[in-house]
Formats: structure tokens, sequence, C-alpha cells
């Protein structure tokens, strides 16, 4: 207990603090000076809430029902608490001791004693608060008596403050709780598990660019180590144990930590070691036997200040603005940058399930597979033979001491460097545990069952492009019907495209949409450049093309020996045969295989977004279901009008203007039953397929939302280069809008691309990622032909009355659907690329096909 004579009480940013005092004894007065009026849990006032009156004592036990529900919730969100009420009684504090220590929050008491006169005579002034000089007596009797239990009680800190000039003069200052470094941002370079290994620390120390000198003044041996600039290492714990030099691996990393290049946090091998020093009972089993043998024959000048070091390591550390956290067993997501006992235990040993495996030793309960935060969680204590990221979470004990490796993570670069074992320096009891069998990183095999909760429900998505995007429940619900029922296996729905809006309405007549609207939206943005794509009359597909079958299984977790995989806009396998299927990524990896993209990528995969032709093998239902019947009824229900018409007209009738009429109806039924033609033929195999590809989206390490589609496109005509009739080219024009004449080019060849049956063209802004002083801007806009159009409008649409109404066409709902869609597609990708779970993937991909469910115009 300390008595704030010192004038001053420093407390830990996240604590829970409970005020100890008897009426009178200006509580609350004392929390409204020194903490934020959100901070404070009054009984006072939760017996109004829940009363409407503070001084009504019928209603204490439901108002300390709110007070330790309200505290509750604030110490779920880390948030330090102030409990403001008498708390004179052991058993009203236990409850809130217990409170704390659910949620890993330090608890504090102060206890606020002025004196009972000065109680009494407060009381008395408060009319509202009726209480005898008794009352006060007691409070304050019982206060004093378990003064002196309160640490007991389990209370981290006691503070008294005993004079009305105690009370006055203290000051609050909050400190940061001992694990949270997160102002420290880095860089860093975390280190496995040494256990004495020096050799192969200095190696892999040398590796990662850090300069090791010793030196042996005094008959002292004393190392000097030069980090490279501004890094820090960071040691996961057990220093020592099993190797052969723990000595010179404490000299360097005692020498790091006092010279603040190096954090350390403490494992189990280490505090065991320091309850050695300190003279405790231990059994020196595991490896410590080698250690005191070690430091008996060169660690004199290791003993005075070693155990004090061991003592003082951390139970974690908070790193990195909140992003990352090492731990030495790991860490729940619950725990981080917060202490208990039940902290610093699962820091130390992990979580086991009660269980002892065949070679005596305790089963770890896999906690990684469960974790969801967002937090990076770096630890060891358990060996494997390979370090791989699972939901967030790295182990980089790879058994150095065993004869593995000794492994470092660069953060945040988040790579990977090791170095070899020298030699097998202890002989594991257990042997270290294999990655999956199946060939499937170790988070491929986690992601093999996903959770509802994570897609349902009103949701917001976090995106790096367009900061938070708000799903509806209902647009969830739907979504899942469909997910649910039809979409392809999980670990390949990595991406879905967004929509793409149209152009603003010509006022040429006879038109709807032309190339010079367009152009005149991204010249009014300030884009200079774009980029005009021919747009195929296909299906939109998205293909995932693996270099052979282990690929597949390495990156996107497929187990039945597919190479990849196509699917539609909304999720759906593009082909029901597999084999078909099969035999177009053959003929797209020979087509990368020719172009050396696999190479030049250094990738075993690639993402593409394409268009596969033609309609008719997508949409052949569509059309024989649809779009056919409306023009063979068009054409009857007209045929059989003008045959009427003609008889009226053999009687005499004037007839001639609504015969007219009737026949340019139906040179329009015409044109619409003819519009699809060159969009259909017969599918017999792979050879009658044609694929186009436009984008490429992302390969191992890498979005390519940051090369322009002048890059995009030279790759794709790269592929179509290859002489492969699979894959089909697609024409494409890079204008300047600045330059009328290459305007004035790109307008002729819309013109006659579209005349010739084509469907039309998409217009991009040459960066992939348009942005500008309000963020993103259309990311493309299509400019589709007459006689496309009359597919979508149906046969009359170019009528001038109905072009009219057309025109006042909305697209406000559109675009911005199509913004965030775009948002989201990067976000899955860039979340793929870095190798987060697959639920945070999907995350993404399952809000671009709710959205798809907002009541948007599907024509547009």
């Amino acid at each position: 207990m300390s008595d704030a004579r010192d004038t001053t009480i420093e407390l830990p940013d996240f604590a829970l603090v409970v005020l100890i005092g008897a009426m009178g004894s200006g509580k609350s007065t004392f929390a409204a000076r020194h903490f934020l009026p959100t901070e404070i849990v009054s009984s006072d006032r939760c017996r109004a809430l829940v009363g409407d009156d503070e001084t009504d004592q019928e209603m204490t036990a439901d108002a300390f029902e709110l007070v330790r529900e309200i505290a509750g919730r604030r110490l779920k969100h880390r948030r330090l608490t102030v409990i403001d009420a008498t708390n004179v009684r052991a058993a009203n504090r236990k409850g809130l001791v217990e409170l704390a220590r659910r949620w890993h929050a330090l608890p504090a008491a102060i206890v606020i004693d002025p004196g009972i006169d000065v109680c009494v005579e407060r009381n008395e002034a408060r009319p509202d608060r009726p209480s005898g000089r008794g009352v006060v007596q007691r409070m304050a009797s019982e206060i004093r008596k378990g003064l002196g239990g309160l640490q007991r009680e389990g209370f981290r800190q006691v503070w008294k403050l005993g004079s009305v000039e105690a009370i006055e003069r203290v000051a609050v200052i909050r400190q940061p709780l001992w694990t949270d470094k997160r102002a420290d941002t880095g860089p860093f370079d975390i280190v496995g598990d040494v256990h004495g290994c020096a050799d192969e620390l200095q190696a892999l120390m040398g590796k990662l660019g850090y300069a090791v000198a010793w030196s042996e003044a005094d008959g002292v041996r004393r190392p000097t180590v030069t980090p490279p600039e501004g890094r820090k290492l960071v040691f996961v714990g057990d220093l020592g144990d099993r190797g052969p030099n723990t000595p010179d691996v404490l000299r360097i990393v005692m020498a790091m930590v006092a010279a603040g290049t190096a954090y350390c946090v403490q494992g189990n091998h280490d505090q065991k070691l320091a309850r050695y020093l300190a003279g405790r009972k231990v059994t020196p089993s595991h490896g410590l036997q080698q250690t005191i043998d070690q430091l008996t024959a060169d660690g004199a000048d290791l003993k005075r200040d070693l155990q004090p070091f061991l003592d003082g390591l951390r139970s974690h550390l908070w790193l990195g603005g909140g992003r990352l956290a090492v731990a030495h067993a790991g860490l729940k997501e619950e725990m981080i940058g917060r202490a208990s006992g039940a902290v610093r235990e699962f820091a130390l040993y992990g979580e086991t399930t009660g269980e002892i495996d065949e070679y005596g030793l305790p089963v770890r309960a896999d906690w990684a597979r469960h974790y969801r935060g967002k937090t990076a969680v770096v630890y060891g204590h358990t060996p494997l033979l390979t370090a791989e990221w699972l939901n967030n979470t790295l182990c980089i004990d790879t058994g150095c001491v065993f004869g593995g490796k000794l492994t470092a993570l660069r953060w945040p670069e988040r790579e990977l460097v090791d170095v070899p074992a020298q030699q097998v320096w202890f002989e594991p009891t257990r042997p270290l545990a294999p990655p999956p069998g199946d060939g499937r990183t170790a988070q491929s095999a986690s992601d093999d069952v996903l959770d509802i909760e994570d897609v349902t429900g009103r949701r917001w998505v976090e995106t790096a492009l367009r900061g938070r995007i708000v799903v509806a429940e209902e647009n969830a619900a739907a979504a899942l019907e469909v997910m649910g029922r039809f979409a392809l296996a999980p670990n390949w729905l990595v991406y879905l495209p967004p929509t793409m809006s149209p152009v603003e309405t010509s006022t040429r007549d006879g038109w709807l949409e032309r190339p010079e609207e367009a152009f005149e939206h991204f010249r009014r943005l300030g884009i200079g450049e774009v980029v005009c794509e021919e747009k195929h009359m296909g299906s939109r597909a998205v293909v995932a093309l693996c270099r052979d079958a282990a690929a597949a299984r390495a990156r996107f977790g497929a187990i039945g020996g597919e190479t990849g995989a196509v699917w539609t806009r909304t999720g759906r396998a593009f082909f029901t045969d597999a084999a078909m299927t099969e035999g177009l990524l053959a003929r797209l990896r020979a087509a990368a295989d020719a172009a050396g993209l696999w190479e030049e990528l250094a990738t075993d995969w690639l993402l593409l977004d394409a268009e596969i032709m033609p309609w008719s093998a997508k949409g052949g239902s569509l059309i024989e279901g649809q779009y056919a019947p409306v023009a063979d009824a068009a054409r009857a229900g007209l045929a059989a009008a003008r045959e009427a018409l003609s008889r009226g007209a053999e009687r005499r009738l004037d007839l001639a203007d609504l015969d007219a009429r009737f026949a340019d109806r139906a040179a329009r039924a015409d044109r619409y039953a003819e519009a699809w033609s060159p969009y259909v033929w017969t599918v017999a195999g792979v050879a009658d397929l044609k694929v186009a590809p436009f984008h490429l989206l992302a390969s191992e390490g890498r979005v390519w939302f940051d090369a322009d589609h002048a890059w995009h496109m030279g790759l794709a005509d790269r592929l179509a280069a290859t002489g492969d009739g699979v894959v089909a080219p697609t024409r494409w024009h890079r204008v300047d809008l600045a330059d009328e004449a290459a305007c004035a080019a790109a307008i002729a060849w819309w013109e006659a691309l579209t005349a010739s049956g084509g469907e039309g063209m998409v217009v991009k802004p040459l960066a992939f990622v348009p942005r500008g002083d309000k963020g993103l801007h259309q990311p493309a806009l299509k400019v589709r032909g007459r006689e496309y159009l009359r597919i979508i409008y149906g046969p009359e649409y170019d009528a001038p009355e109905h072009v009219a109404r057309l025109r006042e066409r909305g697209l406000g709902g559109k675009r911005n659907l199509a913004i965030r869609e775009f948002a989201l597609g990067h976000e899955a990708l860039r979340r793929f690329v870095a190798k987060e779970p697959l639920r945070r993937v999907h995350e993404c991909v399952f809000a671009v096909l709710a959205l798809e469910s907002e009541p948007v115009d599907p024509r547009l």
C-alpha cells in the first residue's frame, strides 16, 4: 500500500479503479477532478437510472448489477473504469476484483479518508443524504480494518489519501501498461526460441544485418551489437537450456536490451532459470542442468544482473501501433495489452487439453486455429518444422536446438529469414510437428470450415480504397442463399468482379450511348488518358490458373487434384463439366508457359479477369428461355397485325400510316432476333471456346491494381500472341483526351466495331485505381452499341418516344455500387495475397455478392 504523500498516483491506462470511502469522503468530487465522465461508473447514478432517485436504497441491488454490467462492458473494450461507490466491505469489493480478473484488467484501490469529522460535516450539509455520525463511524472503522488486506483481496495497487490536504494536492498520472509498447512502430526482427544456440543466433543476426563484435576487457566477455538503421530485435523467450552456449546468448540479449536495441519476453525456461537463481527449489530437467553447468564454468560476469533481468521480462509485448503482439507461447485476442496472472500463465505455457500424448507430454490446445484478432501474434514454445501463418498468428520456433532452424520474422515486411542448426544439440522427446500431410498450408487446412456468423447480419467491411462499406442485413441474407446453394467451393472464391456503370446518355438523335460522353466524363475529372477496350459479347469469368496441382493445393487448399477454377460474377462454377474446366485451364496454362509469365512474375498461380465466348456457352438457357421467345412472339404478333392491316387496305380503309408504323416495329423485331446471332455458336469442346483475358488481378505476393491498364492489355496481348486459338485477343486503344484526332479515331473505331455486330467498348482511366480529391472515380464506363442495347432494352427501345424516356435513367445508384464493389474486390485480393484467413477474404467476396441484391436497374 502506498500513502500518497508524494502527491502523485501513477495508474496504468487500463485498470479497474475502485474508490473506497465513507459517505461524505469526497469520492465523487475526486473522481470528477481526475477522470473523464465516461470513465466513472457511479452507484448513485445507476440508482437513479433504474429508480429515478439516487438516494432510493431499495434500488441498490439492481443499481450495483448495472454498475457491474457497465464496468464489464468497458473493460471488455479495454477502457479504464472507475467505480464510484463506498465499497467499504470486502464482500462488495470481491465481485469487482473478479470482474477485473475476468477482463485481465489491473485492479487498483484508492482509499479516500479525510477523517470522520469532515465526512459528518459534509453529510449534514446534504439534506438529501441523511446519515448520522454512527453510520460514518461504522464505515470508516470497516475501511480501516480492511485496509491492510486489500492487496490480499487481489488489488495490485493500493493508494491511501489520509487527509483533506492529501486529497486536494494529489495528481493522478496515467502510464501505459508495461506490456504496452504500441508507440514503438519498429521495424522489428523477431527471433524464435534460441535455447543456447549462440553461433546460430549470431549467424541469423548477420543475415538480418546486425553486426556483433566481442571484447575481453578486464577479463569480461562483452558483446557490442550494431543494428541496421532503426531496426530492433525482439526475442520470444527461452534464451537458454539444451544448447551449447547459453552464456553468450544471454550476454547478447542483455546487452541489446540495455542499449535499447532489443526487447525480450519471458519464456518458461527463462522463468525456471530465474527461480533457480533465486534459490527456489526446481528440478534441473529439460536442459536446465546444461545451463547451470555453463554458467558455473563461464558466467561469473552474469550472476549479478541475470536474475533481475530474467525476473523483469514481461509476459508479452504489444507493438507497432497495436498491430503486433509477441509472446513466448502465444496469446488469445482478449489478453493482448492486458495484465493478469492468467495472461502471464498463457503467455508462458500456452493452453493444454489436459490430455497426455504417447510421448508423455501434455497435448496442446490449438488456440491459434480459433484466433480472430486483428493484431498479429508472433510466438514460439512449440517447435515446428516450418513457420507458417495461421489466422494472423505465427509460431517461429523451428527447433534450432533440435537440429532444425533458427527463424526470424521481419516486421512489418512479414518476411521470414532463417539459418540451419549446426547440428542436433538436444534430442527432442517429441518429433517436430510437420505441416498438414495433404500438401496444404496450415491456413488452408484451418479454413476447411467457415462460420456463418462471419457473414450474417448487418456488417461493416473495412477497405483500403474506400474505408468502411456497409452491407445491409437483408442483402447479406440474399447472398447467403446464393452462396450456400450455388457457389463454387469457398477456397477458390477469393474475388468477384465489380459491376460496371454505363456512360451518361447521349443527346444525339437515335442514340442512347456514345463514346463522346465517356470521354467528357473523364475530362471533367481531370483524367488525361484513357484506354478503350473492345467489349466482347461473352460471359464475365474469373480464372484461377495454377502451374500444377501441387500449386493449387498449396495456395488454394485444393485437395481434389484440380489445377485451378473458373467462376462467374456470382461465384458459380462456369462449367458443370470438370473435364471442360481442366481442358480450358490446360490451354491457358500453355499460353502462360509460352509467354514466360511464371518465371517473369515469380509465381505458381495467376488470377485473371476475362470474358469467355460464346455468350451461348453460359447464356444459352437465357437466350432460349427469355430473349428468343420475345423475338418469336413479336414476329408472330406483328405479322398477324400486318396481315390484318393488309386485309383492311384491300377494303379501301386508310391504314397506310398505321401499316408503316407496324412495318417499322416488325423491322425492329427482326433486328432484335438477329442481335445475338454473332454471340452464339455450338460448343462441342474446349477448342470451340474463346477466352479473352483483360486483367491480371493477382499473383504470388502481388495485387496488380498498381499497374496501369496499358500494362494489363500488353500482358493480354502476349497471351493471345502465343498462338493458342482459345486465347482471343482484345482490341484496344490508348487515347489522349486532349487530342481531338485521337478521340475521333476512337469514336470511329467504336462505330465500326458495333456496326459489325460487336457489343461495344469499355473506357477506363489509364490508372487502374483512379482517384481524385473526393476519393475513387469510376474505374470503367461501358459504351454499348445500338443493336446490343436492343437485347437489353427490347426491340423498340430506339423508337423516339422510348429513347426520350430512357434518357431519364438514373446512374447514381449504379455508379456508387460499382465503386463499392471495386473497393471490396481489391480488398479481397489484398487479403488473399497477404495470406490472411479465408474468412477475412470471404468477408469481402460475400459483401460484393450481397451488394448485388441492392435495388439497381439490372439493364444498366
